[in-house]
């Protein structure tokens, strides 16, 4: 059912590279009044003060298969200490990757910057070990180099609440109808950066009921060892979502 309304929405349509793919409200139906109070508020604030902020990720790509997501992520071009600045209620957390969270009430919004290039980073800004697994990574970019930054593409949808379109780079509309999971770029450097997204690719496939691609598959072969040192935090974060899902 999801495939043949998604054929009908998004056929013909395919992803150009480098270009955004715009699509309106008339062809997706996702209305502002199902975004979460929060994730609205703060690409409301984010907006007035001149900075472009769109709901991104899992809420978007939930939307979009008629889900109700619990959590609303915010991406914006304004810098973690840009965003605290605007937001009163709010404090920088992580050191691998710096986001801001925001209260609204009792909520809890989480706001990201656009990451950019790893070709562009400095040892200040970005670290990896011997095993080419990040470390840090606080590369600010664009909203573009964001979506090419990401792991899959079904993760790399953004949702405008200005303009009520549903933006994407990558090719993660196509990849939702045709219940694919692929790697943003070459799976086996994807999987380098965060070998915690091989135990990702493995979720999203099961949960969405989604095939997993072949070059996923053999890069998950070659390089399940990586999971040995990959971070104890990230690993019991994911545990925790799989338990909750």
């Amino acid at each position: 059912m999801i495939t043949k309304l998604l054929g009908r929405v998004f056929s013909g349509r395919l992803f150009k590279g480098g270009q955004p793919r715009l699509i309106a409200v008339a062809e997706h139906g996702i209305g502002r009044e199902r975004i979460g109070i929060c994730a609205l508020r703060a690409c409301e604030a984010l907006q007035e003060a001149g900075h472009p902020a769109v709901v991104v990720g899992g809420a978007v790509r939930g939307l979009i298969l008629g889900r109700s997501p619990k959590d609303f992520d915010v991406a914006t071009d304004a810098t973690p200490e840009e965003v605290r600045g605007i937001f009163r209620r709010s404090r920088i957390i992580g050191r691998r990757f710096r986001i801001v969270h925001v209260l609204c009430g009792r909520d809890l919004g989480e706001v990201t910057t656009f990451r950019g290039p790893a070709a562009e980073a400095d040892t200040a800004l970005q670290v990896e070990d011997e095993h080419g697994r990040l470390l840090r990574d606080n590369v600010w970019g664009d909203q573009a180099q964001d979506a090419a930054r990401r792991d899959f593409p079904i993760n790399a949808l953004f949702y405008d609440i200005a303009t009520f379109s549903v933006i994407e780079y990558v090719g993660g509309l196509d990849d939702l109808q045709r219940g694919i999971i692929r790697c943003i770029g070459d799976p086996y450097e994807r999987f380098q950066e965060d070998p915690v997204r091989m135990l990702r690719a493995v979720a999203f496939a099961a949960r969405l009921g989604f095939t997993l691609d072949p070059p996923i598959v053999a890069a998950m072969a070659d390089q399940r060892q990586l999971m040995g040192p990959a971070s104890p935090a990230r690993l019991i974060e994911e545990y925790y979502k799989l338990l909750r899902s």
